[in-house]
């Protein structure tokens, strides 16, 4: 079928560009459009520099084209960014460490989703593809990935860089693990209020050895609260991971997670959405799958964020028992498990490189008591 560039033109007067008040046409989004028989290639300049902006706008085009013009035809977007220059006086670039490549924060909007579980696995499998890799586990009042290392009996020791005495953050099967499970007994609660959580994670990110990392993973507590922002105050964050499960009740908070990093005053990159116990498959029927928590929740989630689905994990006892006994399952070889995890870490490997490549350095942010988020600079 040949396609007319005034169908696609009309088509795309039905949407509109991300913050943009206008259809993307009227507005001057739509900078050209070409066709070439069942070809066509739409390019799009927006004002949001956002990695979510500009996949929704890919997403948006793709499927009205394929909706109002013709199913099967092929749609390339080229889509540029055209951000308005910002006040400086707003700005703040967060507070580097130095050697560490990426910092990328793994969250979730409930507990109970196997965020830490997912946040080990990635870890060790970016350590078999040989990244240089270290884990902050700052869920202060849950700690749980010094177990899940099998190091929770260890201490971190004191070594002197440059003059000054930092600390040396254990290491397990090639990760650098920091916890405040370190600090405290097995049988403690943690009963810190806000400000003296921040201290200790800001002592445990900036008063410690991490010599060079290209990734630098933080597990996150559940929710959306103050450690997100004493976090996310502090560092200038790669881009961020949601994990849920397919569950309606966990996708509610999954999806309130990935707004939370998109607000405008915090604007962290979403890499995706990690889906956790997927599927049931009982080894006596490999080819049967049980949709125990419902089917491709976050898939469908991610398709109307905008945002990449990384990988669907699925729900395998020894994953479990691995975590429980210090050695991640992704360290079982030519495993579906070891598979899986390979597959979802590639993946954010992937969109980390893309996220890079197509936005800038990531601001951190200030935190104001009586005005709730705002940038400002140092």
């Amino acid at each position: 079928m040949k396609l007319q560039k005034n169908d696609i033109l009309e088509a795309l007067k039905t949407i509109t560009a991300p913050g943009a008040g206008e259809n993307m046409v009227d507005s001057g989004a739509v900078t050209n459009v070409l066709t070439f028989g069942d070809e066509v290639i739409v390019d799009i300049t927006i004002n949001n520099p956002t990695l979510q902006a500009r996949k929704k706008a890919e997403v948006d085009i793709m499927k009205t084209i394929h909706d109002k013009v013709f199913a099967k035809a092929q749609v390339k977007v080229n889509v540029k960014v055209n951000a308005p220059a910002k006040d400086e006086s707003n700005e703040i670039k967060g507070k580097d460490i130095p050697g560490i490549k990426n910092i990328v924060a793994i969250a979730s909007g409930k507990g109970g989703v196997g965020k830490s579980t997912v946040t080990s696995n990635i870890s060790v499998t970016l350590a078999k593809m040989g990244f240089k890799v270290g884990i902050l586990d700052a869920d202060i009042y849950g700690p749980s990935v010094p177990i899940m290392f099998d190091v929770a009996n260890e201490r971190p020791l004191s070594v002197t860089v440059d003059g000054k005495s930092k600390m040396k953050p254990v290491e397990s099967y090639g990760v650098k693990v920091l916890s405040i499970g370190f600090f405290t007994k097995p049988d403690q609660a943690v009963i810190w209020r806000g400000p003296m959580a921040a201290k200790a994670l800001n002592q445990m990110i900036f008063d410690a050895a991490w010599g060079e990392l290209d990734f630098l993973l933080l597990d996150l507590p559940p929710g959306t609260g103050d450690i997100h922002l004493s976090i996310m105050q502090s560092l200038p964050i790669t881009g961020a991971v949601v994990v849920s499960t397919p569950q309606t009740v966990a996708l509610a908070d999954a999806k309130k997670g990935v707004a939370m990093f998109q607000q405008e005053s915090i604007n962290v990159p979403v890499l995706g959405i990690v889906e956790n116990m997927a599927y049931f498959t009982p080894d006596e029927l490999p080819d049967n799958k049980y949709y125990i928590f419902g089917k491709e929740g976050a898939k469908h989630l991610a398709e109307d964020l905008g945002v990449r689905l990384l990988g669907e994990i699925p729900l395998v006892q020894s994953i479990r028992e691995a975590g429980d006994i210090g050695r991640p399952a992704a360290l079982q070889a030519n495993t579906p498990t070891m598979l899986a995890f390979d597959e979802l870490t590639k993946n954010v490997v992937e969109e980390t490189v893309r996220r890079n490549k197509s936005l800038p350095a990531t601001e951190a942010i200030k935190i104001t008591t009586m005005a709730g988020c705002s940038a400002v600079k140092n």
